[in-house]
């Protein structure tokens, strides 16, 4: 998810080790041998932790990643800033959640392969159509604090940012007519899509800015897909490696796309990289000939 981080701790336990762990699973340097210690919060249907398990698109595409290499997953809760937290001190082997790759956040921490392409999705009234940023001038638009859409929707000529705590409240207006378009999560307005039928929304997915706009507005840039990634220690790179070859072998095997069209995604929004996934790790956290992972062009 495309949040602002802020600083904040992320405990974790004493679990002993399970027993039986092969020398290969071993070597994969976890926190306790046998054991990937996961930080994740409350974001259905990214994360979610039902009794000991991670369910949700992330803690699928994980929990297949995980049972190959042979490793028992231990969940811990925590916020968002937690899960950065705990990965970047190193009290958690890996974060996930729709964590996007910037940058920054490399700099403190180590990125898998994505293990799928956030689309830019738009929550907006049935029978409305909007496709492109130059609709969006003049209109209400809402996001949840904290989320950069804000810095988007303010670049916006003419919007008015409604900035709300939680998505619900940004579906509860888009609903009672108060906001025309809400920027989210794509599969958390699909859902809300579906559990909320009175509310009367569609989800539809804006064509990008074009490279002058952004040049021109540079928030607008958060307007455009994003790369996701399970989020690791700076210094775990055998199992970085062990789970991007996971993740790469499922865009293969047809494992993402069953996965994605369970949480109700379109394969082809989720699992195709856009031109400038390449470029902007190329020289930053991967070799200069990297090709990102896609689906079937």
């Amino acid at each position: 998810m495309l949040l602002i981080p802020a600083v904040a701790g992320c405990g974790s336990d004493g679990d002993d080790e399970p027993k039986n762990v092969s020398a290969k699973t071993a070597a994969l340097g976890t926190i306790t041998p046998g054991v990937i210690k996961v930080a994740v919060q409350p974001y259905a249907p990214y994360t979610s932790v039902q009794g000991d398990k991670i369910v949700g698109l992330d803690g699928d595409i994980l929990a297949y990643s995980a049972k190959k290499l042979g490793l028992e997953v231990k969940p811990q809760v925590t916020d968002f800033a937690g899960m950065l937290a705990g990965v970047q001190s190193r009290r958690v082997d890996i974060t996930i959640g729709g964590v996007a790759w910037s940058a920054d956040r490399q700099k403190q921490g180590l990125f898998t392969d994505p293990p799928y392409y956030s689309p830019p999705a738009m929550a907006v009234r049935s029978g409305k159509t909007y496709k492109t940023v130059d609709d969006l001038k003049g209109l209400q638009l809402g996001t949840v604090e904290g989320y950069v859409w804000v810095k988007s929707i303010q670049a916006v000529p003419d919007a008015k940012l409604h900035a709300y705590p939680d998505a619900n409240g940004v579906f509860d207006d888009l609903g009672a007519g108060r906001v025309d378009v809400g920027f989210l999560d794509p599969l958390i307005i699909i859902a809300a899509q579906k559990e909320r039928p009175e509310l009367k929304i569609d989800t539809q997915y804006m064509t990008p800015p074009t490279a002058a706009q952004v040049k021109a507005k540079p928030a607008y840039e958060y307007f455009q897909p994003y790369q996701t990634g399970f989020y690791l220690p700076k210094k775990a790179t055998k199992l970085e490696k062990a789970i991007s070859a996971q993740i790469d072998a499922m865009y293969e095997n047809g494992e993402l796309e069953k996965l994605v069209e369970k949480y109700g995604g379109d394969p082809e929004q989720f699992l195709k990289p856009s031109a400038d996934v390449a470029t902007a790790r190329r020289g930053v956290d991967r070799p200069q000939d990297w090709t990102p992972p896609s689906i079937a062009q």
